[in-house]
């Protein structure tokens, strides 16, 4: 668990258990804080989750959120960087900043306008044409790789 983390990473209103274990996994493994933007579609101790996170899920500091009201409060002072396939803006491109909260929508729908509008900045993936999306848990992973690489915040080898 990480006191200071480098960056958060925050998944609004999530609806598959599986992939949110599976990011909350990779939080635990990279020592970055999670946040839970609710309502979600799924109990974060079902047996789904758990399966997915295994013993993982102790491991990563997970703050929930009821609604995105509440984290714009919480969250004020730092960058919120939302992740979107309505941008121009490749995420490889971007310089991040140590504090940045990284974004992710619903897998099923995104986020909805207000989001997009109260962020302080729209990023995508680059992709093929022809296709509409990565798994959730690929593409944080993608970005938290290159977020982490460029404030060199990876965890130290010991």
């Amino acid at each position: 668990m990480n006191p200071d983390p480098p960056l958060r990473l925050a998944l609004y209103e999530p609806d598959i258990p599986q992939n949110t274990s599976a990011i909350l996994r990779t939080c635990a493994c990279l020592g970055v804080n999670a946040e839970i933007i609710g309502p979600t579609g799924f109990i974060l101790s079902g047996t789904k989750a758990k399966r997915a996170g295994m013993d993982y899920l102790r491991l990563v500091v997970v703050t929930k959120h009821d609604d995105w009201n509440t984290f714009q409060k919480a969250y004020s002072e730092s960058r919120r960087i939302l992740l979107t396939t309505k941008s121009d803006v490749p995420f490889t491109g971007f310089q991040f900043l140590k504090g940045d909260t990284l974004i992710f929508g619903q897998e099923s729908k995104g986020v909805p306008e207000t989001v997009h509008k109260s962020v302080n900045a729209r990023l995508i993936i680059p992709m093929e044409s022809g296709v509409r999306s990565l798994n959730l848990a690929a593409s944080v992973a993608m970005v938290l790789g290159e977020a982490l690489r460029q404030l060199d915040a990876f965890p130290k080898l010991s």
